[in-house]
């Protein structure tokens, strides 16, 4: 795609600079509104400013006059126009380029950071238990006040000021030459990340819109479990037990280990997932506690009278089309990112998608699967079922009842500011000094969620990010406390990200994988942080077999999100019915390539049931993926300081994930680490 011609030109900064022709790979693309300059202008233009400025700056002038050239479009001037704005704007001094970094860094910490802080409030109804949802909260959260944001630096030329003294580099690049760059030198790389794109504000208001809705869809897509029944006409559940899907589903079957009538609990909520997969789940059995519903036989009954139940229907399915339509119609706007799978991977994670899936086959395919099962099954005492793939009997806590669990942190954590008030105590007992903790705990806030949870990033200093989770009337039952603790993990890289880092323009972590890594490791001491000690010798072996086993399920529900997006751009016109049954064959074909040989059966389409892959486009990588960073991270910290090493880790910033691991741990990611600990583990429950 890309003409690399080495110019080893090396300035104050020390980066070495790559010329690349950027528009041969951007210029072919159907981009309305594109002005081609032509390349006689462009060589113009760049041996001005070669012989205005010196040969030194050779290799930043042609990489950024190219870049503004292809993003330069018909009503932002003629080609008179591009030449005199270049010309005229080209900064080669070092100090007036320090200083307009600086500049930018913190004009755009105010302006990115106070549109998240508006986006924040608009969205509060909706993210928030703060009563019932009214038309206006899906209005203005359907909104973007930031829309028109990178639409205006265009046409007021911020923008493409930046593109010619900040210019992009590929990843490619980033990983070539980073170990040479210092957190300064990241930080104009990073700004020049800012606009490789121009979509239109329409678009992205479109994508605004389709994103508003399938979230409200997901976050009220409740069961009420206390109104199952099976064929016996018998309730398992207590009577206000609601259930959001998936999260609370799964969580719900996860809990049911060892515990009384727990198997048959999960055998009807694993029907359910079903009915929700294959959209055959009654409509009026969503959100609302007036009916009765058999999930075995899909019978509802509201009053004891029997009652249509007709289908859902395919709505679920209706918004992923409606996400990958929005989404589709800004590929043209992203030169050489000209669909969302590379941008998701190459632009976001900053790992090629083949690179991800290939670990992940290589680990769901891995002979120790099959040996775990074996240790599964035999403490099960049966044969496994397909939902076991949430077998959650390797952790200590499995044998602490849930009620005795819930009544602990509902009695600790009666409502938010509960939590709210015992964020520095936790830090300070995960051995952050009293002063640091209480600083980080004072930058989060705590909001009980109409959702399953989640965090919410702050976007500048000054502003605190958000930790929420579902807080019942009575308190915070223990799946919200363990979704809290997670959350919690997010909220402490957060504000170390943003707070403690270089410069603006490199706060915040390679990726997401690496903020769900802390998230997974504060998540794993969720008990010690309630004050339960486990005494169970075998623990270390347990919590990896316990790792292995829950990354199993994540890579394969992973590779079914990653896999309908390629069907989608293969079979762009497709209905939602149409995606419907691709997304149930994909995630049969997983499932018989890597866990019916497992579970002993076949044609199961359990991995299609995440709620991530509706509402999140292409996102489930992060978690197994962070989870591997964990390990490593866990690995390391071991003869440790854990808060030390935190702080120092999660202060590096946003270099690329080859980078930040290098600096972090001093190793690159991959399955082996986790293998080698797999078969310890293996050998010592035998």
């Amino acid at each position: 795609m890309f003409d690399l011609k080495l110019s080893y030109v090396t300035g104050k900064f020390g980066l070495i600079l790559f010329s690349i022709v950027f528009i041969a790979g951007c210029n072919n693309i159907n981009n309305p509104g594109m002005n081609r300059i032509g390349e006689q202008i462009i060589n113009e233009v760049i041996e001005k400013l070669e012989a205005d400025h010196g040969q030194d700056h050779a290799g930043r002038i042609r990489r950024g006059v190219e870049q503004v050239a292809a993003l330069w479009q018909d009503d932002d001037g003629d080609p008179e126009a591009f030449r005199n704005f270049c010309t005229d704007n080209f900064i080669s001094d070092s100090d007036e380029l320090d200083l307009v970094f600086d500049r930018l860094a913190n004009n755009f910490e105010y302006l990115y950071g106070y549109m998240n802080r508006i986006s924040l409030e608009l969205n509060r109804p909706i993210h928030e238990d703060v009563g019932p949802l009214h038309a206006i909260d899906r209005m203005f959260g359907a909104f973007s006040p930031q829309a028109h944001i990178t639409d205006d630096m265009f046409r007021n030329r911020i923008a493409f000021f930046i593109t010619l003294n900040f210019p992009f580099y590929s990843l490619d690049e980033k990983n070539n030459m980073g170990d040479q760059w210092d957190e300064r030198q990241w930080g104009f790389v990073r700004l020049g990340d800012y606009f490789s794109s121009r979509v239109p504000p329409a678009l992205l208001q479109q994508y605004s819109n389709a994103s508003s809705q399938t979230g409200m869809y997901i976050a009220e897509y409740n069961i009420y479990a206390g109104h199952l029944v099976n064929d016996q006409g018998e309730t398992l559940f207590p009577e206000e037990m609601k259930l959001l899907s998936h999260w609370n589903i799964r969580d719900e079957i996860k809990s049911n280990y060892g515990q009384p009538f727990g198997q048959d609990k999960q055998e009807m909520l694993y029907r359910v997932m079903l009915r929700i997969i294959n959209q055959d789940i009654p409509a009026r059995v969503i959100n609302n506690d007036n009916y009765t519903w058999n999930p075995f036989t899909n019978e509802v009954w509201t009053d004891g009278q029997s009652v249509d139940a007709e289908p859902e229907g395919g709505v679920r399915y209706a918004h992923l089309s409606n996400m990958f339509s929005a989404l589709k119609e800004m590929d043209p706007y992203h030169p050489g990112m000209d669909n969302f799978i590379k941008r998701s991977f190459e632009r976001g994670m900053e790992i090629p998608q083949q690179e991800v899936e290939d670990l992940f086959r290589e680990y769901v395919s891995s002979p120790l699967v099959k040996e775990v099962a074996g240790i599964i099954s035999r403490r099960l005492g049966r044969d496994l079922r397909p939902y076991d793939i949430w077998y959650d009997g390797f952790k200590a806590r499995s044998s602490i009842s849930e009620e005795d669990l819930d009544r602990i942190t509902k009695s600790r954590y009666p409502d938010a500011e509960a939590m709210n008030r015992d964020l520095a105590r936790m830090l300070i007992d995960l051995g952050f000094e009293s002063d640091t903790a209480q600083y980080i705990a004072d930058r989060i806030d705590v909001d009980a969620a109409r959702g399953s949870g989640h965090a919410w990033r702050a976007s500048m200093r000054g502003m605190p990010s958000h930790l929420r989770t579902r807080i019942a009337a009575d308190g915070m039952d223990y799946k919200g406390y363990n979704i809290a603790i997670h959350e919690f993990g997010h909220n402490v890289e957060q504000t170390i990200s943003v707070y403690m880092v270089d410069n603006y323009f490199i706060n915040g972590i390679p990726n997401t994988a690496f903020t769900e890594a802390l998230a997974f490791m504060f998540q794993a001491r969720d008990l010690e942080l309630l004050g339960i000690e486990e005494q169970d010798p075998m623990k270390e072996h347990l919590d990896i077999l316990d790792f292995f086993w829950n990354n199993y399920e994540m890579m394969g529900v992973s590779l079914v999100d990653m896999n309908v997006w390629k069907w989608m751009y293969d079979n762009p016109g497709a209905s939602a019915g149409e995606l419907q049954e691709a997304v149930t064959e994909i995630a049969i074909d997983i499932w018989n390539d890597y866990f019916a040989p497992v579970f002993g059966e076949s044609d199961v389409p359990l991995l299609a049931i995440y709620s991530h892959m509706i509402q999140n486009p292409l996102y489930l990588s992060n978690y197994p993926y962070g989870r591997l960073i964990m390990f490593q991270l866990e690995e390391y910290l071991q003869e440790r300081d854990f808060a030390e090493e935190v702080l120092r880790i999660f202060s590096l910033g946003q270099l690329t994930p080859m980078h930040w691991m290098e600096r972090a741990v001093g190793q690159q990611i991959s399955n082996q680490p986790m293998f080698n600990a797999v078969e310890k583990a293996v050998q010592a429950l035998k």
